[in-house]
């Protein structure tokens, strides 16, 4: 391995904004794609898109997200990797940098991503590895978090390294593209659009008070960040005559990519006869994706206002992006930072009951395992969530007497949250122990346990966050006699076998209709709150929406995910209301140019991903539940 810094420590900055010294305009236009829009997306998904999309510059594997660093955080203490294993592995057909190098290197497609995580160097040392072994010389750069300072209650200045990382920027991206070139750049905690950001920053010569490019960039790669749910993704649905499409056109999916100019004009595309769909809907979607507010969306870079933004398709396979501006208070003046905390332990167990009477033998099974853990442990037992799999683990409906409910096939799952590792275990004990102990008939039991980890944030200014930036390239002695290269099979087009779509009309009013009849909805988590749009199939229809979506019915609608059993009394019911009154926060945001509402809920994911006792920690479902609900629209 060649060390190419020239010096023996890596070049470190602040994250105070300075502009760029004379930037050069290297393109008229960039293409960057993304290859990878969470931890575990699909690798040859990505070696398609190389394959079909010959003018690509740049592919972005964005695969960090709370969840996935938590992880690392947990990896790293417990003598692990902190950076994401998956970046390369023995099996070159499954895992990214074995499949993806040889065609980037030949086509000269840059790689980006934040797979570094907690362990930058431990990733860039896999990647000069694999590279060595398919006998390909690589560049391969860094550019990550070297240290975190705090004034602590004493009025002096700390370092909090280890456990805390912060949303990084485009920035250390650009400076390493500027002083190394490399083939590959592997990062630390950058936040997703800087990520896409930073290769238009460099090719096109933008600098950092280009406030108005670098809004319209934030907003490609906030499109672009979530990989297929800009081209169909997470968006058919069987249920909808709107967003229906077959199973074979779902399978062919593209994988998206932005075609940027240097003044600022943003398309976004997907490969040319693929499946899947790229439209006003799609966009509108990923658009409101975990944005909070649509007037102040803040990234490390600029703060963007994009209540605007619109869409016109040019062709089924690319759609121009307008609108995007920066919001009045345009640059963050301090960075999000995630401090790793201990949250003490999760224990959870699975019992399956058939037949006749299954629920209550299933609310016999959840009170005799409350009872036994209160009884080594009192005042566990309020640590402790259930649920019914089939009929109630997702609370998308609200509260019934399950009791009087029949099916011949259930479910019970319960999670408790306990600060003691004895009180998990416990729980794990007790609920192995209705094997011979509780109702008749209940069998497939499984249980488990572990410690969890909570993503405390803060804000942190910018003088006190430097990061540094590294390359280094391999010594290639022998060319490898073979390598191993993956041929996928042109694509059959899929134009023919998608659904018609049909004109979308204004709801009728004075009736009751389910909600579906007249929105779709993406539902996206930050930390402990929820975010959702309602985007209207009839534009027009917004209107009458607004009068009916208020904070009060998204509070009504959401209160049975706070029920800590499938069989609450008036109490319990009570006590909920109460909770949801006094903690649960509804933000309702108008978004002009998608015709659209974006719904933030605050406080209501149980304590957010990576501590959550429920069986869909992000949320996502909500979705469904708002759309499943009976809604009168006025005339």
């Amino acid at each position: 391995m060649e060390d190419l810094g020239g010096e023996k420590t890596p070049e470190t900055h602040d994250c105070v904004v300075k502009l760029r010294l004379n930037p050069r305009r290297r393109k008229e236009k960039v293409v960057v794609g993304c290859g990878a829009g969470f931890g575990g997306d699909r690798p040859i998904a990505a070696l398609k898109l190389l394959q079909r999309v010959e003018e690509l510059d740049y592919l972005v594997l964005e695969c960090l997200a709370e969840r996935t660093l938590a992880e690392r955080y947990s990896a790293l203490k417990s003598g692990g990797k902190g950076y994401d294993p998956r970046i390369v592995d023995g099996c070159a057909v499954s895992e990214w940098m074995e499949l993806l190098l040889p065609l980037a290197i030949e086509r000269g497609v840059r790689i980006i991503t934040n797979m570094g995580a907690k362990s930058p160097y431990g990733a860039q040392e896999e990647v000069l590895r694999t590279a060595s072994k398919l006998g390909i010389d690589v560049t391969v750069g860094l550019a990550y978090q070297s240290s975190v300072s705090e004034i602590g209650v004493d009025g002096e200045l700390k370092y909090v390294d280890g456990d805390v990382s912060v949303y990084l920027g485009a920035a250390p991206i650009v400076e390493c593209l500027e002083r190394y070139t490399p083939d590959v750049i592997i990062t630390s905690r950058v936040a997703d659009a800087s990520l896409f950001l930073a290769p238009m920053v460099y090719e096109l010569g933008w600098n950092w008070d280009q406030l108005q490019l670098l809004a319209q960039g934030s907003v490609a790669g906030h499109l672009l960040e979530c990989g297929c749910q800009l081209t169909g993704g997470y968006y058919m649905h069987p249920g909808d005559i709107h967003r229906n499409m077959s199973f074979q056109n779902l399978l062919d999916l593209s994988l998206p990519f932005a075609e940027v100019t240097f003044d600022g004009k943003i398309c976004v595309a997907k490969a040319e006869a693929s499946g899947g769909v790229l439209n006003f809907n799609t966009c509108a979607e990923q658009l409101l994706y975990e944005i909070g507010d649509p007037s102040a969306y803040i990234t490390p870079d600029v703060i963007i206002d994009i209540q605007d933004v619109t869409f016109q398709p040019l062709s089924e396979s690319k759609v121009l992006c307008l609108g995007a501006k920066p919001s009045p208070a345009s640059i963050p003046q301090k960075l999000l930072l995630l401090r790793s905390k201990d949250n003490g332990w999760k224990g959870w167990g699975e019992i399956s009951y058939g037949g006749y009477a299954s629920i209550l033998r299933a609310k016999a099974a959840e009170f005799l395992v409350r009872a036994w853990v209160e009884e080594l442990y009192p005042g566990t037992s309020n640590k402790i969530v259930s649920y019914i799999i089939g009929l109630d683990s997702l609370k998308t409906s609200c509260v019934e007497d399950l009791s009087s409910k029949t099916s011949e096939d259930i479910r019970l799952r319960m999670d408790g949250l306990f600060k003691k590792e004895e009180h998990a275990i416990q729980l794990t004990k007790e609920f192995t122990a209705l094997y011979t102990n509780g109702p008749a008939g209940g069998g497939g039991i499984s249980t488990g346990y572990r410690k969890e980890i909570f993503l405390e944030k803060a804000l942190v200014e910018r003088k006190h966050v430097h990061w540094q930036i590294y390359a280094a390239r391999n010594n290639i002695t022998s060319l490898s006699t073979t390598q191993n290269t993956i041929h996928v099979g042109k694509e059959n087009s899929t134009k023919e076998s998608r659904t018609p779509q049909s004109r979308p009309t204004a709801a009728p009013a004075g009736e009751k209709i389910p909600l579906y009849n007249v929105a779709h909805s993406r539902v996206g988590d930050k930390g402990n709150d929820l975010n959702f749009s309602i985007i209207p199939h009839y534009p027009p229809d917004i209107e009458r929406l607004k009068m009916v979506l208020t904070p009060e019915w998204v509070k009504n609608i959401l209160s049975p995910l706070l029920d800590s059993s499938s069989f609450p009394d008036s109490r319990d019911i009570e006590r909920r209301d109460e909770w949801v009154n006094g903690y649960i926060g509804v933000e309702i945001y108008e978004v002009r140019g998608v015709h659209s509402l974006n719904v933030v809920v605050r406080n209501v994911l149980d304590g957010g991903v990576n501590c959550s006792r429920r069986i869909d920690r992000h949320g996502k479902t909500v979705s469904d539940l708002v759309l499943s609900q009976q809604v009168v629209l006025p005339p």
